[in-house]
């Protein structure tokens, strides 16, 4: 027994050994990570102390260039304001010395001033002084030429009142070179009226030097600039270094802005002195961070976890809880995943389509050629209509039904497409919805097909009376030539009299025949069906009930048809009411004195639309009193009618028929009065097969 427990603790000592190994190596990892990442806290503290010393130094040099600007554009804004007392002070009268001398001695004593004029209120040169330290500006260009800057900034000085600037322009000189101006325009009043402008000229190089201290001007570059930068005029020299700071400030004038901006190079910072200490505390300081951020980072690492299996079971769960169908495929188009809806919905367990390819369980037998085709297409990148399509599956017992499919390319984490996702609807319940909504709306139109019957009994009562009033006479006629007065024989004559009323009395009878036809057929119910239909037919069948109503009433009924122009997709029957029935609302519209153009216009034409099937455009145009806001408002409610024996059911019937093919229907009004109703239809086109 000892022999046996022995050889049990030999057995077991090696992997009892193994794993305090284990431990002890995944900890001595640990610990040296750690100093890995402290050695590397500590050179980029050492960095950072060395960068953020030379960003210390480069921020104060920078503060002082503000500064400077800031002092230069006080400067400068200070002696133009005392300048404009200079030149507000040659107004003043004085008999000792004439103007022009005085603007000379001013022209002198401010060296920034090139040109004074003195000029009438409606801007003519009347005066003019040069400065006597450059050639005269306009030598070689006329001031006429440069008129239009200085005659906006007298404009704007007579608006504020006072000194206004004009925008900097250049002039070139007779020596290839040239010199940056700008002009100051003052208003001369007298008891408060302008007597005329005192302009000045001046020179933005001069204003540099001689409005900014030289202390600035000795190691800095100084200069007016743009606003985008491009520079006007310089002044100054700096010494270079190996990094240029830049500062600007806005000069702000009345009626311009200027951009003021200094440059100056500046050697390399040197490094902050007392480094030691600070990589002392910054040590310190690093070693507690690392000990913080492995807390952390393990509390985040705990917490992301948590989070990741919440947001499994709540994905899960939704899923789950889908009455819509989820399927998932590779780009191999093998099943990697189906939710319970969509296992529900063809009959088969996920453990059934999982990894399944094509031909897929659930296709039709007759269909498995038909998609496999399809789905290569699909799979060759060809991405399938947004709005879905509609495809039929076979449930497990072999039941065929109808369904809606919406695809999009399954994307991973990585951007990359890894498969297809879909998603489907059963549409078995829709379709039965509809067919019981169709049903009740022909139900609906029977009715109110009887409820036109009694108003068009008085038109075929006024238009039989004819045809049949016609036939009475002519066998009335035949009678009598058969059955002379004297008892002799008919003659050749009478026999082709009478072949000729006979004739003629088929032609009436077949013309009574076609009225009665097209009530009864109008009126009948019977099952809908929609087929493609030329819109010349749609307007032919409603013509003999439309022409009887517009002869009746003195009316015109005019139809046009667009050439070449496409078949629609309709309900024969619902849409020829839709048509006689505005056909009967507009003549009845025009059934009033004040109309006298009494004309009934039907077109047909192709609608304007982005969908590439197109639509088909009908319009039935009045020239009646109109419609008023009022009832506009209230226009195809049911039960609402603005006729003493009408029932309110016509124009919400037609809207209804437009809206279960598709289309739209609107009224707006007509030039130059009236009503136009239209409605759209769709055009006819072949289906195409859409992949499954």
């Amino acid at each position: 027994m000892s022999t046996v427990a022995t050889t049990a603790a030999a057995g077991t000592d090696p992997p009892a050994r193994a794993v305090p190994l284990l431990q002890a190596a995944l900890l001595a990892w640990r610990r040296w990570s750690l100093w890995v990442l402290l050695a590397a806290l500590v050179v980029s503290v050492l960095v950072t102390l060395v960068w953020l010393a030379g960003r210390y130094e480069a921020s104060q040099v920078q503060s002082k260039l503000e500064r400077d600007a800031a002092e230069a554009v006080t400067d400068i804004r200070s002696a133009l304001a005392l300048n404009a007392q200079s030149l507000q002070a040659l107004q003043a009268p004085d008999r000792a010395a004439p103007w022009g001398a005085r603007a000379a001695q001013l022209l002198r004593e401010r060296r920034e001033l090139l040109r004074i004029e003195r000029r009438s209120p409606g801007l003519a040169l009347q005066e003019h002084a040069d400065t006597p330290f450059r050639p005269p500006l306009f030598d070689r260009m006329h001031r006429e030429d440069q008129h239009f800057d200085t005659t906006l900034a007298c404009a704007t000085a007579r608006r504020f009142n006072g000194p206004a600037y004009s925008s900097t322009y250049f002039l070139p000189r007779v020596d290839g070179l040239g010199v940056e101006v700008i002009d100051l325009c003052m208003p001369l009043t007298a008891d408060g009226s302008i007597t005329g402008y005192l302009v000045a000229t001046y020179s933005l190089r001069e204003i540099l030097s001689n409005l900014i201290g030289r202390n600035l001007t000795r190691s800095q570059e100084v200069s007016f600039t743009e606003v985008d930068g491009t520079r006007l005029a310089l002044h100054g020299s700096a010494r270079r270094g190996t990094r240029m700071f830049t500062a600007q400030q806005l000069l702000d004038l009345p009626g311009t802005t200027l951009v003021l901006r200094i440059e100056n190079w500046h050697s390399p910072p040197s490094v902050f002195p007392n480094v030691l200490a600070a990589v002392v505390t910054a040590m310190s300081i690093a070693l507690i961070s690392v000990l913080v951020l492995l807390a952390r980072d393990m509390r985040r690492r705990l917490q992301a976890e948590h989070d990741l299996a919440d947001a499994l079971a709540f994905r899960k769960a939704m899923e789950d809880s889908l009455v819509t169908g989820l399927r998932a495929r590779g780009l191999d188009g093998r099943i990697t995943y189906v939710n319970p809806a969509f296992s529900k919905l063809v009959g088969f367990a996920p453990e059934e389509l999982l990894g399944q390819a094509s031909p897929l369980p659930y296709w039709p037998p007759e269909h498995h050629d038909e998609y496999q085709q399809r789905q290569a297409i699909r799979f060759a990148g060809k991405l399938p209509p947004r709005e879905g399509f509609e495809s039929v599956f076979m449930h497990k017992n072999g039941t065929r039904f109808p369904v809606l499919v919406i695809e999009a390319p399954l994307i991973d984490a990585h951007g990359r497409q890894s498969g297809w996702m879909g998603v489907f609807l059963d549409l078995r319940e829709q379709r039965r919805a509809e067919e019981i909504t169709r049903a009740s709306q022909e139900r609906l139109q029977a009715t109110a097909r009887l409820a036109t019957v009694g108003e068009m009994a008085s038109l075929l009562s006024h238009e039989l009376n004819q045809p049949l009033a016609a036939i009475a006479s002519y066998a009335t006629g035949s009678l009598n030539l058969l059955a002379p007065p004297d008892g002799a024989a008919p003659g050749p004559t009478v026999v082709a009299d009478v072949q000729m009323a006979l004739e003629r009395i088929a032609r009436q009878a077949a013309r009574a025949g076609k009225v009665i036809k097209s009530v009864h057929s109008f009126v009948r119910r019977r099952e809908s069906m929609r087929e493609a239909m030329r819109a010349q037919d749609l307007l032919d069948a409603i013509m003999p009930l439309a022409g009887m109503q517009a002869h009746k009433l003195g009316m015109r009924l005019l139809t046009e048809v667009e050439p070449h122009l496409p078949s629609v997709v309709c309900d024969r029957t619902m849409v020829e009411q839709v048509l006689l029935n505005l056909a009967r609302n507009a003549m009845q519209a025009m059934d009033d004195p004040s109309v006298r153009d009494r004309v009934v216009r039907i077109t047909a034409a192709r609608a304007a639309s982005n969908d590439s099937g197109g639509w088909i455009l009908f319009s039935v145009a009045d020239l009646g009193v109109g419609i008023t806001p009022e009832v506009a408002d209230r226009m195809g409610t049911p039960f609402f009618t603005t006729k003493a024996e009408g029932m309110g059911l016509g124009l919400s019937l037609c809207r209804t028929v437009v809206e279960q093919h598709g289309g739209l229907f609107e009224f707006v009004p007509n030039v130059p009065r009236g009503t136009v109703f239209r409605f759209t239809l769709p055009a006819y086109r072949p289906k195409v097969a859409i992949s499954v």
